[in-house]
């Protein structure tokens, strides 16, 4: 085992993991003067965010969108030298593959809770949308410290909005159980409304009003040409351009605390770095990463991998917020891309459609990705692709089924949707095996301790999709915020806690 000393006066970071997540710290640790070594146990970076390609046309095979009414993601692509290839959807029209035929997404709801009944005609069963109306006569139902959107929805407007709108959409995001999802942080502009108002309804027409006065300009949503996945190999690029060193196939098997810091003087908190001291005013722990037969000494250390693996690795030195992020669970899914001639595959209007759990189909969503990101049509215009999602939190059984099953399937269901009985040209299965973490109510908390107990070693802090929102910019801000807190600046941190990073649903398939 070789053993490298690469501290430096200016404080050498290591960051573990090359997820969009730690990508992102790296770029913004260079921005403060560190030294930085990003290690990646795959052969690739980008984790979730992964381009692809089927019958000649670029896709995306992760990820295929990011909001832009957050700055981090756009930011940074812009920083990246991106800003000429971002590209807002062409269209977001989206339907819901519900009670038989694809209707047309209500409008005026948040997250699917609607302001006024009729916002769901069509949608909902005459029954339906009369137990909406008896919300303003119900006794205020309390939210306390937490809880789950569609228990809180279904006692304020009935079940068949949770099961037909609110799961779908939050399905779209987390791959979870709407019954098991937290309010708190899947929808806190709603999560505070309800604190205060007595009606549901009450409460998100007074956001939509609020919403309404703070219109933003500019897209809600963007993508970029060639695909989100092209983000983190921008970033990549930047990051190696600046001296930042980046290693693939690097799994990290050991993290321990050397309990000296560097020789040369870690910085002290006036440095280009500015590694916070302990409490007591020591140095600076310093840091041992043992990854591919090499052992790294750092000044600190940005754990940006996920809940699992982070676990692992804080074991030895932090068990307590180990066992915190060992209980964290997550969601596995399948994305299915399949192109086809565009002669011979008619689709209805729209970027595509949800699929609510309730309806019983094996697909829980399908974007029409030619239809939804114009570069795919100018760049192939011969060619329509289309994907399906698979898989939600608990399903496992579908999971286990061959790729050319799940083809079959999202075939057949695209069939019954659409009337699509065209032969495909290509397809392509991408499996995301665990690939969302699930958010259920109480998760604000066990990151707060999670968090709590890794700020008791100095030099360390965690980042990524488990903590503060599964989307791009809230995994980029989750990381801005733990490179800051390594400087002894809590203010990024403070403000992921006080605002989370809703990841709003941006159209069919996500």
């Amino acid at each position: 085992m070789r053993e490298e000393e690469t501290r430096t006066g200016t404080g050498h970071v290591v960051v573990v993991g090359g997820g969009i997540a730690g990508l992102a710290a790296a770029h913004r640790l260079l921005d403060r003067g560190a030294r930085v070594t990003v290690l990646e146990a795959s052969d690739r970076v980008g984790g979730k965010l992964l381009p692809g390609e089927i019958a000649g046309a670029r896709v995306d095979l992760g990820a295929e969108s990011m909001l832009a009414r957050r700055p981090e993601a756009v930011a940074l692509a812009r920083e990246v030298g991106l800003s000429d290839r971002l590209q807002p959807p062409a269209t977001a029209t989206a339907s819901l593959w519900t009670r038989g035929a694809l209707r047309p997404m209500p409008k005026g709801h948040v997250m699917g809770v609607p302001g006024t009944a009729s916002a769901l005609f069509g949608v909902l069963s005459d029954e339906g949308l009369r137990r909406i109306e008896r919300d303003a006569d119900l006794p205020r139902t309390e939210v306390g410290d937490d809880v789950a959107v569609g228990e809180y929805v279904a006692a304020r407007l009935g079940r068949e909005v949770v099961d037909r709108l609110v799961e779908p959409l939050l399905g779209g995001v987390y791959a979870g159980d709407a019954y098991r999802i937290s309010m708190r942080l899947a929808v806190p502009q709603l999560f505070t409304a309800a604190r205060t108002h007595a009606s549901l309804l009450e409460a998100v027409r007074e956001i939509q009003t609020k919403a309404v006065a703070a219109q933003q300009a500019g897209p809600v949503f963007m993508g970029i040409e060639g695909g989100v996945g092209q983000l983190p190999l921008a970033v990549a690029e930047s990051v190696r351009a600046r001296g930042g060193e980046i290693l693939t196939g690097m799994p990290v098997t050991e993290l321990r605390r050397t309990e000296t810091a560097s020789p040369q003087g870690a910085p002290s908190g006036d440095g280009p770095l500015s590694v916070r001291r302990s409490p007591a005013g020591r140095p600076p722990a310093a840091w041992r990463v043992v990854a591919g037969g090499r052992v790294l000494h750092a000044d600190a250390v940005v754990v940006a991998v996920p809940a699992a693996a982070a676990a692992a690795l804080l074991r030895g030195e932090a068990p307590a917020a180990a066992a915190e992020l060992a209980a964290v669970e997550y969601a596995s899914m399948a994305l299915v891309t399949l192109a086809y001639r565009r002669d011979e595959a008619v689709l209805p209007e729209g970027s595509g459609f949800l699929v609510p759990p309730v309806d019983g189909r094996t697909i829980k969503a399908s974007t029409f990705a030619s239809r939804k990101w114009g570069w795919i049509a100018d760049e192939n215009p011969d060619l329509l692709v289309l994907r399906t999602s698979v898989g939600r939190y608990g399903e496992t059984e579908v999971l286990r089924r061959e790729d050319t099953d799940l083809v079959e399937v999202s075939r057949h269901d695209l069939r019954e949707a659409t009337g699509l009985d065209a032969a495909p040209l290509a397809t392509r299965v991408t499996r995301w095996d665990d690939g969302l973490p699930q958010y259920p109510v109480g998760h604000h908390a066990r990151v707060a301790r999670i968090r709590e107990h890794v700020g008791k070693l100095p030099g360390l802090a965690v980042c990524g999709a488990a903590y503060d929102g599964v989307g791009i910019p809230a995994c980029i801000a989750s990381a801005y915020a733990a490179v800051d807190q390594l400087g002894g600046d809590r203010a990024g941190l403070d403000a992921l806690i006080r605002n989370p990073v809703q990841s709003l649903h941006g159209g069919a398939g996500e």
